[in-house]
């Protein structure tokens, strides 16, 4: 897959290894395994400075992962509807191309930044410190970042958030978790959505999708609702809130949570160069 989505330069990181980078190619021009480390150390490194600043300013930032179409859009809408008379949210949107999700989101009365992420199947820490210089963190409680719709890359990358959900659409397969493990694995909660259409498909069973997730032996919550119809989705805004109090628990000791990265993705990844845009 990374081999031709070029998945591991962005546009965010790409200035790390031209000539005079940080990381700049060795004198063959070819890229080794030693520069692919390092571009991961920077990634670390700046998703912990991104991580600083949510923490300083008292914001949840949640990285929502899925394959392309599982609703996370649509999830976002019902959740702002449901949350922005107690908490000031943000979204920041990462697509290939086009910034039709961050005007959905805006129509919502909220912040939304669109990363267009050109080739890249995945968010990066760079993208996403870009993307803050465009937010108040002082007016926020919650960040909800979109990544690119894609259920093996965006689970290798740490963006500087502090919980990872995953979707799972009921028009997908149930044995999902099982045939993609380092995204389900990174997971802090499963959301199986779009359980409205359970009444019309029959080749989807949400009790064979949760034991396939907890063979991975993943203890974390399973959700099941319904977005565009406003079925189960109480379960997840009590989640939201409590984990936003968690958060500020966490704060005032002095202390931070870091999501559960999955290495596995990155031996995956190849030098190639796409560009990424971010947009107001």
């Amino acid at each position: 897959m990374c081999d031709t989505c070029g998945c591991n330069i962005t546009h965010g990181n790409q200035h790390l290894i031209k000539a005079g980078g940080k990381l700049s190619l060795a004198n063959n021009g070819k890229t080794s395994i030693s520069v692919l480390k390092n571009l991961m150390s920077e990634n670390d490194h700046i998703a912990k400075h991104n991580r600083d600043h949510f923490d300083k300013h008292n914001v949840l930032a949640i990285n929502l992962m899925s394959s392309p179409g599982s609703g996370k859009t649509a999830l976002l809408e019902a959740t702002i509807q449901k949350l922005k008379k107690q908490f000031r949210i943000a979204v920041i949107e990462g697509d290939l191309e086009t910034e039709n999700d961050a005007e959905r989101i805006r129509k919502q009365g909220v912040p939304a930044i669109q990363i267009t992420t050109g080739s890249a199947c995945h968010l990066d820490a760079h993208m996403v410190h870009d993307a803050l210089h465009n937010l108040s963190l002082a007016d926020l409680d919650f960040v909800f970042i979109e990544n690119v719709g894609n259920l093996v890359c965006p689970a290798s990358f740490d963006l500087g958030q502090h919980l990872n959900v995953t979707l799972l659409s009921v028009t997908e397969g149930d044995d999902k978790p099982s045939k993609y493990p380092v995204m389900f694995r990174a997971a802090d909660l499963m959301l199986l959505t779009k359980t409205d259409l359970l009444k019309v498909l029959d080749d989807f069973d949400t009790v064979k999708a949760e034991e396939n997730l907890r063979q991975l032996a993943s203890s974390v919550p399973v959700f099941e609702l319904s977005a565009r119809f406003n079925e189960g989705m109480k379960n997840w805004i009590d989640w939201l809130s409590q984990q936003y109090a968690e958060q500020i628990a966490r704060v005032e000791k002095g202390e931070s949570l870091k999501p559960a990265i999955q290495p596995d993705g990155v031996d995956l990844h190849h030098n190639k160069q796409p560009h990424a845009h971010t947009q107001v």
